[in-house]
């Protein structure tokens, strides 16, 4: 069978191994040949770079339907692609909410006409639609997100009964925003008689506090140990938390953890250049926690490393600190951002493909992706380990036109993209619109 690409004489890291040679995709989107050498109708020598699966980034917010003023799904794909995502879940605080069967379906069909990456998408889960989370299509769902904090959607799930009844019946991965929304009130309106809506930034480290995060995922693990849940934790932000999560494989463990990388690069004291740049939730702590957060994931306690993008405009966030949205646009630079920790010895290289392409597979059963392998899908990234991306320099392809890294350098670049096989992205330029695929599960 022909190939169509042959990647020529890189660096091909993939569980846990590194060879150098050639990687080729054939007609049909597959991956035909690792190792060796190849031939192809378009051979492309990236002697020196790494040749990676794509990320499979398990937390986007990119806003469609209903706040189309600040991101689109064809927009934030776009700019995946320059991250070196290759595939997403996407997550239902949208408008409006996807909490059932009929805008799940909706999400999929925007998805296959705007998407230039591969595609998934949660069900939210509310304080009443238990009934729609028990009958969830599970080939339509990545998972359920079950907001047990207060965040942008207005979709906390507060009633305990009903959390049991979730975190007892729910058929799919309980993928969890863990916060305490009466903390983070009392916190607030203490920060808002003090200071006004033109708090400094660094009150939302306070605001939104190491207490409030462990007293709702210390909640949740408590209820997914009791009623034997399939738990995942996102964007954990403290060191107090870690002892919740055990170390060691993914695949032997029921309650997973993720950190993204805002969290990982960023602590509270880049508050005082950032500001609402970095105003997340839950919110960018201090140097320890940062530290105590690399340290698990080296350590195998945390499993998975996304984004969370969440694109707000520019003239939202420059309201008054406490007034501002929280969130922050990620995806345009997650590749290089991540590998910077490989460029200063954090990490091995390998160690983050496992945190950003195997273990998602894994943890949501993501079938013939996430992985170099023969016969699975083509979704692959290049890395020149030794050109830098300057942010700031280029028109950034998110919608809402900023990044909280402007004015970065990091050691690595993204060259080229492959989707299903694919080239869609190379040297800078979008070469495709071909859309991406809807994910499919090993369910």
């Amino acid at each position: 069978m022909p190939n169509s690409y042959v990647l020529k004489s890189g660096t091909i890291v993939n569980e846990g191994n590194r060879i150098e040679g050639d990687i080729a995709i054939d007609d049909f989107g597959r991956i035909s040949q690792i190792g060796g050498t190849a031939t192809a109708k378009c051979e492309i020598d990236v002697a020196g770079s790494w040749i990676l699966p794509g990320m499979i980034d398990d937390q986007v917010h990119f806003r469609e339907p209903g706040m189309e003023h600040k991101a689109t799904i064809a927009t934030e794909s776009r700019a995946a692609l320059a991250g070196g995502i290759t595939s997403y879940m996407e997550m239902p605080n949208c408008i409006p909410q996807t909490i059932n069967r009929s805008r799940l379906l909706d999400k999929h069909d925007r998805a296959s006409k705007r998407s230039l990456a591969n595609y998934g998408f949660y069900l939210g889960a509310t304080n009443d639609n238990l009934e729609d989370i028990k009958s969830v299509d599970q080939e339509k769902a990545c998972g359920v997100k079950v907001f047990m904090g207060a965040s942008t959607g207005n979709m906390l799930v507060d009633d305990l009964q009903t959390l049991e009844g979730i975190f007892a019946s729910c058929p799919l991965v309980i993928a969890t925003h863990c916060e305490d929304t009466p903390t983070i009130l009392e916190n607030e309106a203490a920060a808002r008689e003090r200071f006004g809506a033109n708090a400094p930034p660094e009150i939302h480290a306070r605001v939104r506090s190491a207490e409030a995060c462990l007293k709702s995922s210390s909640l949740a693990v408590d209820l997914a140990k009791r009623l034997g849940s399939r738990l995942h934790v996102l964007h954990l932000t403290t060191a107090i938390e870690m002892d919740l999560f055990d170390t060691g494989p993914i695949e032997s463990k029921r309650i997973t953890a993720e950190v993204c990388i805002h969290h990982l690069y960023f602590n509270s004291d880049s508050y005082q250049t950032k500001g609402a740049d970095i105003k997340c939730n839950p919110s960018v702590k201090s140097p320890a926690d940062q530290l105590a957060l690399q340290a698990a994931l080296d350590e195998d306690r945390i499993d998975v490393i996304a984004t969370d993008h969440a694109p707000h405009t520019q003239q939202e966030k420059q309201l008054p600190f406490l007034d501002a949205p929280a969130g922050v646009p990620l995806v345009e630079f997650a590749m290089p951002c991540v590998l910077e920790f490989v460029k200063n010895g954090t990490y091995k290289l390998e160690h983050i493909v496992q945190k950003v392409a195997h273990a998602p597979a894994r943890l949501f059963e993501v079938k013939e992706r996430g992985f170099l392998r023969e016969g699975y899908w083509a979704d692959i990234v290049v890395v020149n380990p030794n050109r830098a991306t300057n942010v700031g320099e280029s028109v950034l392809h998110s919608k809402c036109g900023w990044s909280p890294f402007t004015g970065t350098s990091f050691s690595t670049q993204v060259t080229d993209t492959f989707v299903n096989g694919n080239l869609m992205y190379s040297r800078g330029e979008f070469l495709s619109d071909k859309c991406g695929m809807a994910l499919q599960y090993n369910r």
